[in-house]
């Protein structure tokens, strides 16, 4: 019995030895994301129907901050 315990805990230390390492993620920056921008003077595309326009001319685009979610979990 003590063989076969001994045995577990050494497997699970090989494990978690030869696990493949993950990298962390990185927080996302603002450069991060592609984003439509306004130009001066640029033209505005006129579309037709459904069109997917990769060079956009928008004034604002979302708010790209992060806001942690806080909630009381339950209770009434």
């Amino acid at each position: 019995m003590w063989a076969a315990i001994a045995v577990l805990i050494v497997s699970v230390l090989i494990q978690y030895a030869l696990q493949p390492k993950t990298p962390q993620p990185q927080a996302a920056e603002l450069k991060d994301f592609d984003a439509p921008t306004a130009d001066e003077g640029r033209p505005v595309p006129v579309v037709f129907g459904s069109v997917l326009v990769k060079s956009a001319n928008v004034v604002w685009y979302g708010d790209l901050r992060t806001t942690p979610i806080r909630s009381k979990g339950g209770k009434k």
